[in-house]
């Protein structure tokens, strides 16, 4: 499964690379000059990344109560307001540094007198252990983003603030990080008591207006995408392991043509967005995505974006099973209740 998810992972990749050559779509790679440490960077996971330029980093895990054990990481402050911070999708804790102590919102805030704590969803490259399961179960793998937002938040939330000993803190979500924050408080309201605020950054709930390529491509052939996956027993998707890791080394760390591949791979995730590109970090953007989801995930993704509501995972006739409707529910957004701040660009 590994060789196949990156054998498509180039192809992919190649195919849009030689489009965007032919339109002049994309920068001239030959001009590049990426720094040393960039490279080294891309090498470092977040732990390594917060050490390395000097802040206290702190390393926990924590047991959902189904069973997942989610790596949580700190930018120590004893003290001060925790500020609880979850990333977006096929992405992860080190979103948050990456970028550096002057441009990682994670440095900021710290700077700025907060206690960081950064968690990693289930299946990500910091949170893929289970009590009972492998990641060679399709078990381990049977989530969407609902069970983030209903047992890893919970189990998240509940541990920082036991550990800090505030009874509320801030919470900070990207993307994803926004739609499992929605989740929470439409399954378990009571946890808006525990949330001093909410910085939602490129919140998403209905995929109306979605310009992932990658999403609108699984939305436009949800049914035939989730049956050829399902035939072969294919769970993971996107996975940071080692072949995707040195098939990136070989490639991305490279100011040649390949580097091409690496911002359409980005582009291909994420959207294309050419003024939004540092083409000197792409090193340290692949070297810490993607990080991995499940199927499962991006097929929920791929069903909001068709039905264009907020709603559970759709299995069909199953519903009646699961909700005792033909349909699945909506999520009760009308439940956020807690101070929002949204951010876009």
């Amino acid at each position: 499964m590994s060789l196949m998810s990156t054998k498509n992972f180039f192809i992919v990749g190649l195919f849009l690379t030689f489009f965007q050559l032919e339109t002049n779509a994309i920068f001239n790679p030959f001009q590049l000059v990426i720094p040393p440490n960039v490279l080294e960077d891309a090498e470092l996971d977040t732990f390594q990344l917060i050490s390395k330029y000097g802040y206290p980093a702190e390393n926990y895990t924590v047991q959902t109560e189904d069973g997942y054990i989610l790596g949580m990481v700190r930018i120590a402050r004893p003290g001060a307001i925790p500020v609880l911070m979850v990333h977006g999708l096929l992405d992860s804790s080190a979103t948050w540094v990456m970028m550096g102590p002057t441009k990682s919102l994670g440095y900021l805030l710290y700077e700025q007198g907060y206690d960081v704590w950064m968690t990693n969803v289930r299946g990500n490259t910091y949170s893929k252990k289970h009590v009972r399961y492998s990641t060679l179960d399709s078990e381990f793998w049977n989530f969407s983003f609902h069970e983030m937002g209903v047992y890893d938040l919970p189990t998240s939330i509940d541990f920082v603030l036991m550990q800090t000993g505030f009874s509320q803190l801030h919470y900070v979500g990207h993307s994803q990080g926004a739609v499992i924050f929605w989740v929470l408080a439409s399954e378990k309201p009571e946890y808006m008591d525990k949330i001093l605020m909410m910085q939602a950054l490129a919140p998403v709930a209905f995929l109306t207006h979605c310009r992932s390529p990658i999403v609108n491509f699984i939305a436009a052939r949800d049914a035939a995408v989730a049956s050829y996956l399902e035939r072969l027993d294919f769970n993971e998707f996107l996975p940071s392991n080692n072949v995707i890791n040195t098939f990136k080394r070989i490639v991305c760390h490279d100011t040649t043509i390949s580097n091409h591949i690496c911002q359409n791979l980005l582009f291909i995730i994420f959207g294309f967005n050419r003024e939004q590109l540092n083409e000197t970090m792409i090193p340290i953007l692949v070297g810490h995505t993607p990080a991995g989801a499940s199927t499962k995930q991006m097929h929920h993704f791929g069903q909001l974006r068709n039905s264009r509501k907020f709603q559970l995972f759709d299995y069909g006739l199953w519903n009646l099973l699961y909700y005792g409707s033909l349909r699945p529910p909506s999520y009760k957004l009308e439940n956020v209740r807690t101070k929002v701040a949204l951010y876009y660009g």
